[in-house]
């Protein structure tokens, strides 16, 4: 099987089902709804990371990399669900955090205990003298992604906070989260290890975290001052040589192995190196520019509405440049590290089934391979916090006291984290109505809060955006124009309208269809018209004439006639198909 015409569900274990009371997701809880998984159609299930782990930042960050963390079950328990997951033909896709480790790791405390071998495990520096301030100046000017210095002292320190050894270790994220020095061999080479342990146990997908940080360029240095840090340690070139050593010493042994990088700061170019099946680095690439259109001046910890022209134009530059280099983009609009989407770009309190399904429309039938975050396809919001003691996630603690400290009154400090909050996304998947919302019979560990009004159960009783996302799920297998088809824009500058056409067979020089995908059968030849409304008003769009005679292949509005230029209903979404062959 071709992952282009998969589907990936990403489950995140700590909110999907607890077995156990203890109001924490487990193992037994993701087992219990294989059935659930199942129906839906997908491929793949993407678990986020049950390792052990101190939690500092929800389990990415890894204090062992080859077991199950025990309030998550046991490896008894992972292998019983990857046979359960197997009987459904589905594979479960494991998430590598390979950039950095827990501080708790055995290979830093090693390095702690003065262990030449593990101290090279990681990038410790000397501070390089004093500043003016008499501060110390550290090893390099770059900023945690978490806020505050990326770097923290090694081992013990002093009545001022020095280190007594007089290092610093690095981190780009939070402080219990070491990064690793992939230019040591030794590192690699354990890396490897790790994937071979899964594999050993039936894994054959792979996601890697912000896997673009590894090939940091040496000498270390500073950012040019009033420029971005992270062009200075992102998307190094050697990140594509460890990439493919990787390959060749882990996942690239398996025919069907399928892997995907989560790429921080990337830019198109780099993501067609990462993906171009020649390479034989990666299978497709997480990218999150379009996911910023709602930064005010390009920052996170603000509030400012979507720039949905802008937000077609990336989608529309990413379809166009991964297709013309050869390489594979991973779809989504949700994951554990966004608010939903259906709040940032969709209207749930007026228009709740026709955002959810315009949304998913827009991006399931677009070439790539399509990521469905756990709740989205029952249309799950971001809960309706009141107060910051409702949040847990580190970064947004951390963004809401660096937000008052800048002057920001606590009201709007808590306005601007609760728009752009990861616990947005985290809290517990909705299964029912009752007080637990069917996730857990204790307290969970976050609150859900409208679980009565949207949840499983009353999907599958009545409702149609789960129906409409099981039906995207088996076009994508049904319909080969959709995983194998050409991407072409149609009507770019419309503000309100993304709309683009899919064709099949590739025609002529520069053909998209790589040894990665199946081979295209001329009966299956097609184009393919999907037109989406992101705007709650009425708004037209011109529709070719070719499409006039078509088949409504999907749409989240009662199907009317078609005509030159028609007028969509707020949030609609329409797939118009013309088959150019005759299909046995």
């Amino acid at each position: 099987m071709s992952f282009h015409d998969a589907v990936v569900y990403q489950v995140y274990p700590k909110s999907f089902k607890d077995t156990t009371g203890n109001g924490v997701g487990d193992l037994g809880g993701i087992l219990e709804k294989v059935p659930y998984i199942a129906s839906l159609g997908v491929d793949y299930v993407w678990l986020n990371p049950f390792y052990p782990s101190p939690g500092r930042d929800n389990g990415y960050d890894v204090a062992d990399y080859c077991a199950v963390d025990p309030a998550m079950g046991t490896m008894e328990d992972f292998d019983e669900l990857v046979a359960a997951l197997a009987e459904h033909g589905i594979s479960p896709m494991l998430d590598m955090v390979l950039n950095h480790v827990s501080t708790e790791h055995e290979w830093f405390q090693r390095a702690l205990a003065g262990e030449q071998r593990y101290r090279d495990y990681f990038y410790l520096r000397p501070a390089r003298g004093d500043g003016p301030t008499g501060q110390p100046i550290l090893p390099t000017n770059w900023v945690s992604k978490f806020g505050g210095p990326a770097w923290a002292p090694f081992g013990p320190v002093d009545e001022t906070g020095r280190p007594r050894g007089g290092e610093y270790y690095l981190h780009l994220f939070d402080p219990g989260q070491a990064d690793l020095d992939w230019h040591n061999p030794e590192v690699r080479a354990r890396a490897a290890e790790v994937i071979n342990f899964w594999r050993s146990h039936g894994v054959r997908a792979f996601r890697f975290d912000v896997i673009n940080l590894i090939g940091k360029t040496e000498p270390l240095a500073d950012a040019p001052a009033g420029t971005d840090d992270r062009l200075v340690y992102t998307d190094g070139p050697l990140v594509h040589d460890y990439l493919h050593e990787l390959c060749r010493a882990s996942f690239g042994q398996d025919p069907d192995s399928v892997t995907v990088g989560e790429m921080s700061s990337t830019s198109i170019a780099a993501c067609v190196d990462y993906t171009n099946p020649a390479r034989r680095e990666l299978s497709m690439v997480f990218n999150f520019h379009h996911l910023k259109v709602d930064y005010a001046d390009g920052q996170k910890w603000t509030l400012a509405a979507a720039d949905i022209p802008a937000l077609k134009h990336i989608l529309n530059d990413w379809a166009l440049g991964l297709q013309a280099g050869g390489g594979w983009n991973a779809l989504f609009w949700n994951n554990h590290d966004q608010p939903r989407a259906i709040n940032r770009f969709g209207d749930p309190d007026r228009y709740h089934y026709e955002s959810a399904t315009m949304l998913a429309t827009a991006i399931h039938l677009l070439r790539g391979t399509p990521y469905i975050y756990m709740g989205e396809e029952i249309g799950m919001t971001d809960p309706d916090y009141t107060r910051i003691e409702d949040y847990v996630d580190v970064e947004a603690l951390g963004a809401y006291a660096e937000l008052v400290s800048a002057g920001h009154s606590e009201a709007d400090a808590f306005a601007i984290v609760h728009a752009k909050a990861r616990d947005n996304a985290r809290t517990p998947m909705q299964w029912d109505a009752t007080a637990g919302a069917g996730f857990t019979t204790g307290t969970p560990w976050l609150r859900p809060t409208n679980a009565t009004a949207i949840n499983v159960a009353a999907e599958e009783a009545g409702g149609r955006i789960l129906p409409y996302y099981r039906r995207l799920v088996e076009l994508r297998k049904t319909e080969p124009v959709i995983a194998e088809g050409d991407y072409t824009p149609w009507e770019l500058d419309n503000p309100d309208v993304f709309a683009y056409i899919r064709t099949l067979p590739t025609p002529g020089p520069g053909a998209s269809a790589d040894a990665a995908g199946p081979t295209v059968d001329e009966a299956d030849a097609a184009r393919l018209l999907v037109i989406t409304s992101f705007r709650g008003h009425p708004t037209t769009v011109e529709v070719p004439n070719e499409f006039l005679t078509g088949e409504v292949l999907i749409g989240n509005y009662p199907t009317r006639p078609l005509s030159p230029v028609m007028t969509l209903s707020p949030y609609e979404a329409l797939a118009i198909i013309i088959r150019t062959t005759t299909r046995l």
